[in-house]
């Protein structure tokens, strides 16, 4: 599944390390993620929604 969050990451000038420590994951997670590698839980998903001011509809394409 595709996603937006290094674009939304980036335009909020956080860098994946920043993202981990918001979200409670390490940066290797953030960048599985980013890279389609992992799909996060529904939480993490959640989580990541809120940090970054959007809704996990807008998050992940599918």
């Amino acid at each position: 599944m595709k996603n937006n969050i290094k674009e939304l990451r980036t335009k909020l000038k956080l860098s994946q390390k920043d993202l981990a420590n918001m979200c409670k994951v390490s940066r290797q997670t953030i960048n599985a993620i980013e890279n389609d590698k992992y799909s996060p839980s529904l939480e993490l998903a959640f989580d990541l929604a809120k940090v970054l001011n959007t809704s996990v509809d807008e998050l992940f394409i599918p």
